[in-house]
């Protein structure tokens, strides 16, 4: 089940409809999400969160003039709401989950929203957040990039546990045999790499890596 969950961040129009096009057997409609939502004549078949940045008569109108399921929360509560939309996709047997509105201006949601990543690949799930400039996902064991799939130009490692073992690179413009990444001292050495070869393949020992990639 391939699972679209449109949540309150940043929301570029042109991008989200191209993004649109593609099928969906589930959208999930995440508090302000709705507000695109409703502009754009897109129905949801659910509705998720608190709802406290989303004009009540935007909440009205789905539930006067829709079906879809709305789960509403209250505002003081243990997990933001994309991580709630998340769990729902989870629950729904979701094997693929692409997140729209999960970047923007609020770096602790967006960082949030990276940890919130972690709970479908426990599952085997595969999730990404998905904007017009970043692709955004966590990897471990072995991960492969083929060129003319890629996400743009650049692709970025950064350690997600605070060790990652035995990484190694191969394919790409700064190759890696065996290294070790560490929240505690790898800076920026993972940051702004390039694709050479036809695939670039990454071997992790042990461990998660965000892996981001990059059209800027």
């Amino acid at each position: 089940m391939n699972t679209l969950i449109i949540s309150g961040g940043n929301i570029e129009v042109d991008f989200a409809l191209e993004i649109l096009k593609k099928p969906y057997d589930r959208i999930i409609g995440v508090d302000a999400g709705l507000l695109f939502c409703r502009e754009h004549h897109v129905i949801p078949t659910s509705a998720v969160g608190d709802f406290d940045t989303l004009p009540a008569d935007i909440l009205m109108w789905y539930k006067s003039h829709t079906n879809l399921e709305i789960r509403e929360y209250n505002p003081v509560k243990d997990a933001a709401d994309t991580q709630i939309a998340v769990e729902m996709a989870i629950e729904s047997g979701s094997t693929d989950i692409t997140i729209l509105g999960g970047t923007g201006t609020r770096l602790d949601h967006v960082l949030g929203n990276i940890q919130v990543l972690y709970l479908p690949l426990e599952k085997g799930i595969n999730c990404e957040i998905l904007d017009s400039h970043n692709r955004i996902r966590l990897i471990r064991n072995r991960h492969v990039i083929q060129k003319e799939a890629q996400y743009g130009t650049y692709f970025s490692l950064i350690p997600f546990t605070t060790d990652v073992y035995g990484v190694t690179l191969t394919g790409a413009k700064y190759p890696l045999h065996q290294h070790h990444f560490t929240v505690l001292g790898t800076g920026s050495l993972g940051v702004s790499n390039e694709i050479l070869e036809e695939q670039v393949e990454i071997l992790l020992e042990s461990g998660i890596l965000i892996l981001i990639e990059s059209k800027d």
